[in-house]
């Protein structure tokens, strides 16, 4: 190792020593010459090392290097005649790069450093349509604006064409590229984008029809010429083509980067743009969302007012059809159009516009019922019977409040008919009265009670409709109510008696009509209602409790709104009491009977849509409400048991994935 030390400082030493004798001068490694630009010089480095032959140059060049410890290895630069000193630098930075190193220029010092992270450092930097920095192997970035190829696009061609720990980036939204590398490169690769980022040839082609319907023409062309592949691989950019129909003008625009495939496109379309043999020719258009019959609907109407304004009745001979005929196929769902083509073309291109597949609306409905009923009663009640018992005429006295199974009157006769709550009485023995059996001899009954209902509902009906359609969900039961009867009077027998009812839904009912407007604006026409059986015992019929809204609102798409509601609070209070005796302060309750009732009722109707524009968002609303069920479901199966026998609940099957569409598209 120390043998190879000292022969790389020989050879160095000997180095300076050539170059000295040919610039004229004795130079040292110590002594720095005086350098000109008229000097020539003769460089032979054999297996120098790296940092004693930056040292040499530096001295020939007056240029400060920095070195990065990274920076390692030796260097071999032979030249067989003198060279003059100015290209001594761009030399050295060529022998650099072949060994993985490259410099950074930073006002008076340079920077030795890998070429991997020679990137990282400031360096000379040239935008769009500035003159281009550096030159030869100095490391440059540069930026490219392109004015017709994309970016993107060019990136994985010029790629290879740079250095591996080089970058080149795209910047898609002022379609540029920047790629740093040696300033000589990218001389290249600026020539190579300048070749690329040419306008196209040949632009869009307009082909006028006359008698042919461009959207049935487009769909023919397109099915036998496809577009991007050619038996079942990537077309060339050359070789694809694009037809898409203007039904305004009735013309196919065609786009082709081939002008011989454009040329028998031209032909084919010459061939097939020719008139028919009969005024009116039959045109079968099959539908993708709309409904046949409704559509022929409207297109007869846009034809009778066609023909009544702008277009003559079509002379037809004896026997023929009728000019124009628009008929609806409702099994296969398709519009069946007898007409001349000018007509046809201008229904068709309305039919089109009318086609199209309609958003869907999910409205959730969330109706809120909270009840709360307290109620409270005390009252004193006494009396005297025991008189009645004996003979002769006997007086007797008390109080009586409240009605059966409340007073001491009932309770008497029938102890069991007395209600809940707590009584407290004294019986002294029993007795009886005219007219009734033995009854209880109740001197005194104090009563006490106290009631709290609690109620708390929720319902949340869903609804998913079309636009413009209206939808309606009833979940309750059909009630019959009387309307009528009939009966016989005295000894008729001829008629028989009846009755005549009618039956009415019971329960929760939602109807709603939604209308979609620009932006997500949900326009909303609602029935809600919500109705329970309140009594059946009623001589009159049933009686029953509704609560109904009927509002048109505009509502934004997801958002919640409150469309009505109550709010009651309602509280009664009934004293009944002896006069003057039931006012006496605390002694007057031996001679009162009071109840309090307090009835506070809440109840509110909340409404959200949701826009549905394609499956995906209704596979979300449909998974969220399967997997709900399914849980439920879970949750109530019956747990094992050691004497029954196990019963196994229904629980809904997974939810399929929707199968992927293998039908061929109509024609």
């Amino acid at each position: 190792m120390h043998i190879t030390r000292c022969s790389k400082i020989f050879l160095l030493s000997l180095t300076l020593l050539v170059i000295s004798l040919t610039s004229g001068r004795f130079v040292s490694a110590q002594d720095a010459p005086v350098i000109t630009t008229s000097d020539m010089v003769t460089l032979n480095f054999v297996n120098a090392d790296i940092e004693g032959v930056v040292r040499v140059v530096s001295e020939l060049t007056g240029r400060n290097f920095i070195i990065d410890p990274r920076v390692v290895g030796t260097i071999n630069i032979i030249s067989a005649q003198p060279v003059p000193r100015d290209t001594v630098y761009t030399t050295f930075l060529s022998a650099l790069r072949l060994h993985g190193y490259a410099v950074i220029e930073d006002s008076d010092v340079v920077r030795i450093v890998p070429e991997a992270d020679a990137r990282l450092y400031s360096g000379p930097v040239s935008g769009p349509g500035a003159s281009p920095a550096g030159a030869g192997d100095q490391l440059v970035t540069r930026v490219f604006a392109l004015q017709h190829e994309s970016a993107a696009q060019l990136v994985p061609i010029l790629r290879p064409l740079i250095a591996p720990n080089n970058v080149i980036n795209a910047y898609q939204n002022s379609n540029t590229l920047v790629i740093t590398d040696y300033a000589g490169n990218l001389e290249r690769i600026a020539e190579v984008i300048a070749a690329i980022d040419q306008p196209g040839t040949n632009g869009p082609v307009v082909i006028q029809l006359e008698h042919a319907s461009a959207v049935d023409l487009a769909q023919t062309i397109n099915q036998l010429f496809p577009e991007a592949t050619l038996g079942g691989v990537t077309a060339e950019p050359t070789q694809r083509f694009t037809v898409v129909a203007d039904p305004r003008s009735n013309s196919l625009l065609v786009n082709s980067g081939d002008p011989a495939r454009l040329v028998r496109l031209h032909n084919f379309v010459a061939m097939l743009d020719t008139p028919t043999s009969t005024a009116g020719n039959i045109h079968v258009v099959y539908l993708k969302n709309a409904e046949a019959v409704k559509l022929a609907e409207t297109l007869r109407a846009i034809y009778a007012g066609e023909t009544a304004t702008t277009a003559a009745p079509v002379p037809t001979a004896e026997g023929q059809p009728a000019a124009g005929i628009i008929q609806a196929d409702a099994a296969t769902n398709s519009i069946i159009i007898i007409a001349p083509d000018a007509i046809y073309n201008n229904l068709r291109a309305a039919l089109d516009k009318l086609d199209v597949r309609r958003a869907q609306v999910y409205v959730e409905a969330l109706i809120v019922e909270l009840t709360a009923d307290r109620a409270a009663e005390f009252g004193v009640q006494w009396q005297n019977l025991s008189a009645l018992g004996e003979s002769g005429s006997q007086g007797f006295g008390g109080t009586n409040f409240g009605g059966t199974g409340q007073n001491i009157l009932s309770t008497a006769v029938n102890p069991g008919s007395i209600g809940s709550g707590l009584n407290v009485g004294v019986v002294d023995g029993s007795i009886s009265l005219p007219g009734l059996d033995r009854v209880l001899n109740i001197s005194l009954l104090i009563r006490a009670l106290e009631s709290d209902a609690n109620a708390n509902i929720l319902s949340t009906p869903t609804l998913l409709t079309l636009d413009n359609e209206e939808a309606e969900i009833i979940i309750g039961q059909n009630v019959p109510f009387v309307t009528g009867q009939f009966a016989l009077s005295g000894a008729a027998v001829t008629p028989s008696p009846f009755q005549t009812i009618e039956r009415h839904d019971v329960g929760l009912t939602l109807r709603i009509k939604p209308q979609i407007s620009e932006g997500g604006t949900v326009r909303l026409q609602i029935y809600q209602e919500v109705s329970s059986i309140n009594d059946k015992s009623n001589p009159a019929g049933v009686i029953t409790n509704k609560r109904a809204v009927a509002s048109t609102v505009l509502v934004d798409d997801g958002q919640i709104v409150v469309i009505g509601g109550l709010i009651q609070d309602n509280v009664t209070a009934n004293v009944q009491r002896v006069p003057v005796l039931g006012s006496i302060p605390v002694l007057g309750s031996l001679f009162r009977y009071e109840n309090r009732k307090q009835g506070k009722t809440n109840l509110m109707i909340f409404l959200r849509p949701t826009l549905v524009r394609d499956s995906q968002g209704a596979d979300v609303f449909t998974g969220e409400r399967y997997d709900y069920i399914i849980g439920e479901q879970e949750a109530a199966a019956l747990p094992p048991s050691a004497l029954l026998p196990d019963l196994s609940s229904p629980v809904l099957p997974p939810l399929p994935q929707a199968p992927a569409s293998t039908s061929a598209p109509r024609p």
